[in-house]
């Protein structure tokens, strides 16, 4: 089970949802093409919604910084 953080960019198809308000009832996040860009409405769902639309949907790591 993961747990859900502000930050968190999720790959759902050929979209990327980053999580960028998080609190206990809702949860606010971006939709993009790409994962470097800004670009992307504010959408705010209940925590169920948002578990509902990653469902399949692969958490992106972050880039591990060179060394």
């Amino acid at each position: 089970m993961l747990k859900l953080d502000q930050g968190q960019i999720w790959k759902q198809g050929e979209d990327f949802l980053r999580v960028v308000e998080w609190s206990r009832p809702a949860i606010g996040y971006k939709i993009r093409k790409e994962t470097a860009t800004e670009e992307g409405p504010l959408c705010r769902v209940t925590k169920k919604e948002f578990c509902r639309l990653i469902k399949g949907a692969t958490l992106q790591l972050p880039e591990k910084p060179a060394a």
